[in-house]
């Protein structure tokens, strides 16, 4: 088993470094506690806040692989500019995106600067429109991966030459997004909000190989859209359902679930989360998270159930998010204060 393991993932490793191959983007099950890279359009708009900051960490495949899947991500926004009359504002900010995969420490480290503009539609709708412009590295250590060249009958022995070469072990190119929400909230009980992006508009060239003639190296536009709701049933408890579905290149994720929030403490400064996810076709994801004042930590565990649970386990992947967000003394007012369903007066 531990031979057809290994067989298994230099034929992975090929298969990603053919230049016609189609890469995936990377991706958290926390796409709710991803805002900035789920659509541009989200920066600057916090429904109960005028600022935001978080940092999301995911581990994936430790049971399978000797070396496995990080992704890590830093993002912080904000509502930086207020129209003459309150009915609209500008926000700003940015993400630092990080991931090592595998043996070949296959690392790619992504930065964006991105900016929104929201606009009220009367006093219970809001619409958003956002972009992003970023930087992107990718880079391998070949010293690190094995090739069928390399095995002797037995083993796979790093010693022995190998005819796999790249043109590049370190690229870098210009990335794009744009995005589009719209936010209903008929009173303090009730919000709603929806939106689509385009990532990769300028489908950028990635590839560790020159130009061949007939091969396509760039990435794929990636296409997002989501639904999420919150529900105030009481001061005790707030409801909030979400959905998301992506596709990129013919691969496709749909994510369906539920966050229930409960408060501890009575004034809303302390609050216990529990939720369940379920992505289709490949695993199910149990949610728990607490709330302090103005910081969110959240854990979520991917239990996988497609075949690779015969593999791994149902091992998947762990996840955890902290997220903080707060009030500008100077931008206190009631609008920001009762966008979302809130515990707090």
């Amino acid at each position: 088993m531990q031979k057809l393991k290994k067989i298994g993932f230099v034929v992975i490793c090929v298969f990603c470094m053919i230049p016609g191959a189609k890469a995936q983007d990377l991706h958290f099950s926390q796409f709710f506690n991803s805002p900035l890279t789920t659509n541009p359009a989200n920066t600057g708009f916090i429904p109960d806040g005028d600022y935001r900051m978080g940092v999301n960490y995911r581990n994936q495949w430790s049971s399978v692989m000797t070396v496995p899947y990080k992704t890590m991500s830093v993002f912080g926004d904000a509502q930086i500019y207020q129209n003459p009359n309150e009915t609209g504002w500008l926000g700003a900010g940015g993400v630092l995106l990080h991931d090592v995969a595998g043996s070949g420490n296959l690392t790619s480290t992504k930065v964006y600067g991105s900016i929104a503009y929201h606009q009220m539609l009367g006093y219970g709708s809001l619409l958003s429109a956002g972009f992003n412009v970023g930087w992107a590295n990718k880079r391998i250590n070949m010293t690190g991966l094995k090739f069928p060249d390399q095995f002797d009958g037995k083993f796979f022995d790093s010693k022995l030459p190998t005819s796999v070469a790249l043109d590049y072990t370190n690229i870098n190119y210009l990335d794009i997004q744009a995005g589009l929400n719209y936010a209903f909230f008929p009173n303090d009980n009730v919000y709603v909000n929806t939106g689509i992006s385009v990532h990769h508009i300028n489908e950028p060239k990635e590839s560790f190989f020159n130009e061949s003639s007939g091969i396509d190296n760039r990435v794929a536009r990636r296409y997002i859209g989501f639904l999420n709701a919150s529900y105030k049933m009481n001061d005790q408890w707030i409801l909030n359902p979400n959905a998301y579905y992506t596709n990129q290149a013919g691969a496709s994720e749909l994510v369906l679930g539920m966050n229930a929030r409960y408060n501890l403490s009575g004034d809303g400064e302390n609050e216990l989360i529990g939720g369940l996810y379920y992505r289709h076709n490949d695993a199910v994801v149990p949610l728990v998270g607490f709330g302090y004042k103005s910081f969110m930590l959240t854990f979520t565990y991917d239990a996988t159930i497609s075949n690779l649970r015969n593999y791994n386990n149902t091992r998947g992947a762990y996840e955890f998010s902290i997220v903080k967000q707060g009030l500008f003394d100077a931008f206190s007012g009631d609008r920001r204060q009762t966008i979302c369903p809130s515990f707090r007066n």
